[in-house]
């Protein structure tokens, strides 16, 4: 079995087929506004990568240090409803 260099995957048939079926899907007028939010996420990413960076450089940590966590208590038992003891005539009562 042969494969394809990972660069001819598609070749340039593949690309004008992926082309037209993303124009067909969003529309010619959804392709900017998809275009323009793709660069804005792509910039607010950077954006985070860069102060991160920088806080890291501080020597001081980026999130306050958190109270530690509470003990955890165990869940009480579980309490056992009162017997009951039927007797011959049919009259219910507690058990003796």
């Amino acid at each position: 079995m042969h494969f394809a260099p990972p660069a001819e995957i598609f070749g340039m048939d593949g690309i004008i087929v992926l082309v037209v079926v993303v124009l067909v899907l969003f529309g010619s007028t959804q392709i900017p506004k998809l275009a323009r939010s793709l660069g804005s996420a792509q910039k607010e990413f950077k954006k985070g990568l860069d102060e991160g960076s920088s806080e890291d450089g501080k020597g001081t940590p980026a999130v306050a240090q958190a109270a530690p966590p509470a003990a955890v208590q165990p869940a009480p038992a579980p309490v056992a409803p009162p017997a009951v003891q039927v007797n011959v005539e049919g009259q219910t009562g507690p058990a003796s």
